[in-house]
C-alpha cells in the first residue's frame, strides 16, 4: 500500500484545484461535471500506473483505485437514495461519482459553496457575558450593531438592547 500511497501523492502534486464550470439552474449553483473531472483525474491516475474504477455495487456507487502493479487498491462507497425515477436515479449516480472521486483523492475545487459553510460560526452575543460589555462600550465609542454583527451572532432581541 506504501507505494499506492506514493503514486496518489504524485498524482495530487500535479491535479491542482478543479474548476466548477457547469450550473445547475435549478438549485442556482455552479459544480464541475464528472466527465470533466474524469478527463483530467483519468490520464494522470494511468500515468501512474493506477485504474479508476466506478460501478454499482449493492445498491451503493463504489470509487475503487488499483494499483495495477501490486493490485493494491483504495475503495470509497455510498448508498444509492431509494428513488423509483431513473432519471433522478442516474443524476444521483453521477452526483455520488464525482463527489466519492473527489472525497477519496481529496481534489479542492474553486469557488467551493462547502467552504461557506466550512467557516467556524461566530459566537453568540449573549447579555451578561464580557463581550456584552465589550459590544456596549463599543457602541457607546460610536461603534455599530453593523460591525459588532461581523464578529458575533446577534439575536433580534439582542440587537435592540444594544441600539
Amino acid at each position: 500500500m506504501k507505494k499506492m500511497y506514493q503514486k496518489i501523492a504524485e498524482i495530487k502534486k500535479h491535479i491542482g484545484k478543479i474548476s466548477k464550470d457547469s450550473e445547475n439552474p435549478f438549485h442556482k449553483s455552479k459544480y464541475f461535471d464528472i466527465n470533466k473531472l474524469l478527463e483530467h483525474v483519468e490520464p494522470l491516475l494511468q500515468e501512474h500506473g493506477l485504474l479508476l474504477l466506478q460501478p454499482i455495487e449493492c445498491n451503493c456507487v463504489v470509487t475503487r483505485i488499483i494499483d495495477l502493479e501490486t493490485q493494491d487498491f483504495i475503495v470509497s462507497s455510498i448508498e444509492l437514495p431509494k428513488i423509483d425515477d431513473p432519471q433522478k436515479i442516474g443524476s444521483a449516480i453521477s452526483y455520488y461519482r464525482r463527489y466519492s472521486l473527489t472525497s477519496l483523492i481529496s481534489i479542492q475545487s474553486e469557488d467551493d459553496d462547502a467552504q461557506k459553510t466550512m467557516q467556524p460560526e461566530k459566537p453568540w452575543l449573549n447579555e451578561g457575558k464580557p463581550e456584552w460589555t465589550e459590544a456596549l462600550k463599543f457602541i457607546a465609542n460610536g461603534g455599530s450593531v453593523a460591525d459588532i454583527k461581523k464578529k458575533y451572532r446577534v439575536s433580534k432581541k439582542s440587537e435592540v438592547k444594544l441600539v
